[in-house]
C-alpha cells in the first residue's frame, strides 16, 4: 500500500511539472533571424540594439536588432582556431571592446585576452593584456568567458586537460582570474603577496568554466562548469577559493568510468557547487534574468546545453536553485550563449554551422 502511495505521489509530481513545463513553453515563442552565423561563441551588446557576435574562426559581425542587418568587424587579433580554442567570448564598456581567444607560441597555446576600441567597422589600438601561463601543447579545454563588475575584469581560464595542473597556483591554468580593465593587477587580489601564487589567480580548481554572469541579488560573480562525465556545475566566484578539480569530480567520473581522486563529490576545504547535473548536459554560457518579457523567470539563471540542445531555467528561492525548467530542446542546436537585451528579450546562439541568432519573446 506505502509502495503504491509512494508511486501515486511521483505521479502527481511528474504530471505537475509537464504540466508546468507545458504553460511555459507556451508562453514563449521562438524566433529565428536572418543572420548568417557558422559556429559562433560568444555576444556583447553595445547598446541596446547593436549586438557584437564572436565565430571561433575569428569573425567578429555587429548585428543591429531592429532591421537585422549584419557587418563584419575588421580586426587582427591573432586568434588561432586550434581544437577547442579559437576566437571565444567578448564584452563591451563605453568604447573599449575585450575578447578572449586562444593564441600559439612555438607550437603551444593558450587563453589570452585582448583589449581593443571599436571605431567605424575596425577594432583600433589591439593590446594583448593578459596570457594565461603556461602555454600548454592541448586542444582542450580553453575556457573562456568574461565579466566586468565595477573595475574589476573577471576571466575563466580552462584547465587544458591537465587535470592536477588546477590545483597549482603557480601557473594560472584551471582558474578563474581578477585583473583591472587595462591588465593591470588589482592590490587587493587575495594572493597578490604571496609568491606560491600569481597575483591574478581569483579561484582555482574549476576544469573547463564557459560561462559567467552577475547575479543581481547578491552581486556575485557565476560559473558554468563543465564536468568530466558528470558533474557539471553553477558555482559562486569566491575570494581566494578552490572548487578542487582533480582532486573531487563533482559527482561525476573520468571518461574511462574510473574515479575522479577518492571518488567523492565533495570534500570539506573545497568551495561547494550550488547546483551539480549528473548526468553532464554540457553546460554552456549562462545569464540571470532581469526583465519584463518573463516576470516569471526573475532572477532565474538562464543556462545552455550544448550536449542534450536545450536551454534550461534554474528557478530560485530563498537564494537556493530549487527548480530546472527545461525548453527547446532540439529546436535551435548546441546552445552556446545566452543574452537579454532591455526589453527582456532573450537572445540565443548555437555552436552550429549554417546556424542563425535566436530570439525568445512572449
Amino acid at each position: 500500500m506505502l509502495k503504491n502511495y509512494s508511486l501515486f505521489k511521483k505521479f502527481i509530481f511528474l504530471l505537475f511539472n509537464f504540466v508546468f513545463f507545458l504553460s511555459m513553453a507556451k508562453s514563449a515563442t521562438l524566433y529565428k533571424t536572418p543572420i548568417g552565423l557558422d559556429a559562433p561563441w560568444g555576444m556583447a551588446w553595445l547598446d541596446d540594439s547593436q549586438l557584437l557576435i564572436t565565430q571561433k574562426s575569428g569573425e567578429i559581425y555587429l548585428v543591429d536588432t531592429n532591421n537585422y542587418s549584419q557587418k563584419k568587424i575588421n580586426h587582427s587579433i591573432p586568434a588561432v582556431q586550434y581544437g577547442q580554442g579559437g576566437l571565444l567570448d567578448i564584452i563591451a564598456e563605453d568604447k573599449f571592446v575585450w575578447v578572449t581567444c586562444s593564441i600559439e607560441k612555438n607550437g603551444k597555446h593558450t587563453t589570452a585576452i585582448y583589449r581593443a576600441e571599436l571605431s567605424g567597422n575596425n577594432l583600433i589600438n589591439e593590446q594583448l593584456i593578459y596570457e594565461a601561463l603556461p602555454y600548454i601543447k592541448s586542444p582542450y579545454h580553453f575556457g573562456s568567458r568574461l565579466e566586468i563588475k565595477g573595475d574589476y575584469l573577471y576571466a575563466s581560464i580552462g584547465e587544458r586537460g591537465e587535470g592536477m595542473i588546477a590545483q597549482d597556483p603557480s601557473n594560472a591554468i584551471g582558474t578563474i582570474i581578477r585583473i583591472h580593465k587595462d591588465g593591470d593587477i588589482p592590490v587587493d587580489n587575495p594572493y597578490v603577496n604571496n609568491p606560491d601564487w600569481l597575483p591574478e589567480i581569483y579561484q582555482i580548481g574549476v576544469r573547463n568554466p564557459q560561462g559567467m554572469s552577475i547575479d543581481p541579488v547578491s552581486q556575485e560573480v557565476y560559473i558554468s562548469n563543465h564536468g568530466p562525465k558528470g558533474g557539471d556545475f553553477i558555482g559562486p566566484v569566491k575570494t581566494g577559493t578552490n572548487y578542487g578539480w582533480k582532486k573531487i569530480g563533482w559527482g561525476g567520473t573520468n571518461y574511462s568510468g574510473t574515479k575522479v581522486g577518492d571518488g567523492n563529490a565533495w570534500e570539506p576545504g573545497f568551495l561547494k557547487p550550488e547546483f551539480i547535473w549528473v548526468p553532464s548536459i554540457g553546460v554552456g554560457g549562462i545569464k540571470f534574468y532581469q526583465g519584463d518579457a518573463f516576470p516569471e523567470w526573475q532572477n532565474s539563471l538562464l543556462v545552455g546545453s550544448l550536449k542534450y540542445q536545450y536551454l534550461s531555467i534554474l528557478h530560485r528561492e530563498n537564494g537556493q536553485f530549487t527548480k530546472e525548467e527545461l525548453i527547446f530542446k532540439d529546436e535551435i542546436g548546441r546552445i552556446r550563449d545566452v543574452e537579454i537585451n532591455s526589453l527582456g528579450e532573450i537572445f540565443l546562439i548555437a555552436d552550429e554551422f549554417d546556424s542563425s541568432l535566436y530570439i525568445l519573446k512572449k
